[in-house]
């Protein structure tokens, strides 16, 4: 059974990779796996943002009176 990674464990391991890709010591293949790494949590933390606004709405009232679903914006 696969393991859900949390938002924040991505996070942190796209920050490790970015930290791990600032030491000026790295082979180009260290270079290049934590770069991969990087992007795969990149796109997991998009993922992941992108899933939590589709759940996140609000509620508007509308012409007739009734509320109605609407996306949530941060204006």
């Amino acid at each position: 059974m696969a393991r859900k990674t949390s938002f924040e464990g991505a996070l942190k391991a796209l920050q490790a990779a970015v930290e791990s890709l600032e030491k000026e010591d790295l082979s180009l293949e260290s270079s290049l796996a934590f770069f991969e790494e990087g992007v795969k949590n990149a796109a997991l933390c998009r993922r992941l943002l992108d899933e939590v606004e589709l759940k996140v709405e609000q509620l508007s009232q509308g012409a007739d009176g009734g509320f109605v679903k609407q996306p949530f914006s941060q204006e």
